[in-house]
């Protein structure tokens, strides 16, 4: 009993693959027919070579193919053959797949995306209260001290960046911050904070 040979088919060239997404995009169903019949396998193993695995690279042909039912209008053959055409949008549906697997999914529970706590008004007003006190504390600091003080905690300064801003000596820096601070202890209570 012989072995029935599977005869493969011939190739069809470019003028009538090229004349086939025409028709397609004059919505001719029998042309896709015969586009989807030879370009998809075509596709899928293309994609296989990218590195896409065998789910992967079948979702991405029928996208593919999808998108050549859908936007064969856009086919130019005296810019493209429908083959480069068609694995260009092969090529580019692959790297979108790629950038999307890359990206991880953002869940809507993640803290960092969920609006603050509203605070409790005891809180609030606690807060408020110790703003206003620590707003007086620094009003009685000297001006040299106070100057000092928003280069360290508001401009995010280092003692010796701070030293070199101004010009003066990283040991005058230490020291004029230090009598801000005592003084700021002296002024303000833990229980206050």
């Amino acid at each position: 009993m012989a072995d029935v040979m599977r005869q493969a088919e011939p190739p069809l060239e470019r003028e009538i693959l090229d004349a086939l997404v025409e028709a397609t995009a004059r919505q001719d169903r029998t042309a896709f027919i015969t586009l989807f019949n030879f370009y998809a396998p075509r596709v899928k193993s293309y994609l296989l070579r990218l590195n896409a695995d065998d789910s992967l690279a079948e979702e991405i042909a029928q996208e593919v193919m999808l998108t050549v039912w859908r936007k064969a209008g856009q086919f130019d053959r005296t810019q493209a053959s429908a083959s480069t055409w068609i694995f260009r949008i092969a090529r580019n549906r692959r790297i979108d797949a790629a950038r999307r697997a890359a990206k991880p999914e953002l869940s809507p529970e993640e803290p960092a995306l969920l609006p603050p706590e509203a605070e409790a008004p005891d809180m609030a007003a606690h807060a408020s209260a110790r703003d206003v006190r620590v707003h007086e504390a620094l009003k009685d600091l000297p001006e040299d001290q106070l100057s000092l003080l928003r280069l360290a905690f508001f401009d995010g300064l280092s003692h010796s960046e701070i030293a070199e801003r101004l010009d003066l000596p990283l040991g005058t820096v230490k020291s004029r911050l230090r009598l801000a601070f005592d003084k700021l202890r002296r002024r303000l209570r833990p229980e206050d904070l």
